[in-house]
């Protein structure tokens, strides 16, 4: 996984409440086990309209934000299933941080766990950015992990809270596994010990 310390990127606003996985990656994407090319469906019902044109008002059709790495969106993002495909869609697309004033507990779990950093701004902070991505084009934030800051080009500062594990993993770029081995000399040590305590339970040692 990688790390996340700073980012200074675009920023596209989805402005909808309530934005489910299935709406971030619709159910006929998840057969697949790979983190890649699911950027192919992300929020694919909604960028077509029911005649299969594109649906210019959904960010993805629109080239003014072709390369954000911010997604700005609004109450309870994430909602829904626990899918997994979920964060892999955004991180594929290229979204390594989400601004909401809310978002999904299993969702915003899991968005830790892939390298995305999920933020949490009060409402009336969200709006403001809305009205300022909506009036001004290549319009860009900084998000400072280690000093947990969202920064303005005007240089208005935001505070966000982050559990203090969860900022440490993602400033090292440690998902479940890479936290994992790095015990890796103890669990060696531990499953040499059972198995010359209890050889029976490793007849393939």
């Amino acid at each position: 996984m990688e790390p996340f310390t700073t980012l200074t990127g675009l920023v596209a606003p989805l402005d909808r409440v309530n934005v489910d996985t299935d709406q971030i990656v619709p159910k006929q994407f998840l057969k697949t086990i790979h983190r890649s090319g699911l950027k192919e469906g992300l929020f694919y019902d909604w960028r077509r309209k029911p005649d299969g044109s594109p649906e210019p008002e959904i960010f993805l059709n629109q080239s003014r934000y072709q390369a954000a790495t911010i997604l700005l969106t609004r109450d309870n993002f994430g909602c829904g299933s626990s899918r997994e495909h979920a964060p892999w869609a955004l991180l594929d697309h290229g979204f390594r941080c989400l601004i909401a004033p809310s978002f999904a507990d299993i969702f915003y779990n899991n968005c830790f766990l892939n390298g995305i950093l999920p933020v949490v701004l009060k409402a009336e902070e969200v709006q403001a950015l809305f009205q300022a991505v909506s009036t001004q084009e290549g319009y860009q934030l900084t998000v400072d992990l280690a000093a947990q800051t969202v920064t303005t080009p005007e240089g208005i500062r935001y505070r966000f809270d982050v559990d203090p594990f969860r900022k440490d993993c993602l400033l090292k770029g440690l998902d479940s596994i890479r936290l994992s081995l790095q015990h890796e000399a103890a669990i060696s040590a531990y499953e040499a010990r059972r198995t010359a305590e209890a050889p029976w339970l490793f007849p393939e040692a």
